[in-house]
């Protein structure tokens, strides 16, 4: 790993921490946290007051050709595993990374499947 790409893992470490100190979710409203690799997208709906994960869903096994594609039907999934744990609202951590892109399309398709946030 070169020290560039160290840097910049920092730097989203630091955000995502900065993140994290403000955003918490609860069994009524959990925390959408969302990761990004190299090659997949991640979202998870997460309790933190008992340390659960709720409901998951990648982009792995997605439907969908480009990279927004999939983020679309990562959210939509995630959606609806969300009402059929039956929760509404959720809490967004982008997870320290920049809200565009694969990011954005993923927040708009679980929004388009019902949750709010």
């Amino acid at each position: 790993m070169s020290i560039k790409s160290q840097q910049k893992t920092a730097k989203r470490t630091a955000r995502h921490n900065r993140i994290r100190a403000k955003v918490s979710g609860t069994a009524n409203k959990p925390r959408l946290a969302v990761y990004k690799s190299n090659t997949a997208l991640y979202a998870q709906l997460i309790n933190d007051v008992e340390n659960t994960t709720i409901a998951a869903a990648d982009s792995r096994t997605a439907a969908g050709n480009g990279r927004t594609e999939k983020a679309t039907a990562v959210g939509k999934a995630i959606a609806e595993a969300a009402k059929k744990a039956g929760i509404e609202a959720v809490v967004f951590d982008r997870g320290g990374f920049q809200y565009q892109g694969t990011i954005a399309a993923l927040a708009d398709g679980a929004r388009a499947g019902g949750l709010k946030f």
